[in-house]
């Protein structure tokens, strides 16, 4: 005898036990920038940020459709990811709040990408737009990595709503 199988209503929950459920998972935390006109670069905090594939390497972060930067950033043919050092909180602040120049008095400089380069961090990857894909209420962003670099120091992470620094486990 075959056990029949019932359909099973899927499980419910709200946005707010999804937002919990997603903080307990630690993430990097990155500034994405572009040049937005001659004069002008916009940039925004993202702990969306991840590593697709090596061979071609590619990364992946999204922004949300609302966003005032999107229409930049979809026709922006290059980019920069900084990954942020535990010394970068309040900049990671100031890039994640609404602020009149988010780069006023800010150490940086400009790469491949025509995009700022933020002094400080423990990482640089410079792109080349290589796919975008609606996704629910974000847009994501594939990037194809042109030039990376790599500073000492340890990465800023963001986890349960705060910043943080990763420390290893005992084996």
């Amino acid at each position: 005898m075959t056990p029949t199988s019932s359909p099973q209503r899927a499980p419910t929950f709200d946005s707010r036990q999804f937002r919990d459920a997603l903080a307990q998972f630690a993430t990097g935390v990155t500034i994405i920038c572009a040049r937005a006109s001659e004069t002008r670069f916009v940039g925004f905090t993202a702990n969306s940020f991840n590593s697709v594939s090596l061979d071609p390497p590619l990364v992946l972060w999204s922004l949300a459709r609302t966003s005032a930067s999107l229409a930049t950033f979809e026709h922006a043919e290059r980019y920069a990811v900084n990954v942020l050092s535990t010394g970068q909180i309040d900049l990671a602040r100031r890039f994640s709040r609404p602020h009149a120049d988010r780069f006023a008095h800010i150490a940086y400089r400009l790469g491949y990408a025509d995009a700022p380069l933020l002094d400080g961090c423990v990482a640089w990857f410079e792109c080349r737009h290589h796919a975008r894909l609606t996704a629910g209420d974000h847009m994501l962003f594939v990037g194809e990595v042109v030039t990376c670099e790599r500073a000492s120091g340890q990465g800023l992470v963001f986890q349960h709503g705060r910043f943080g620094a990763q420390a290893p486990l005992a084996e």
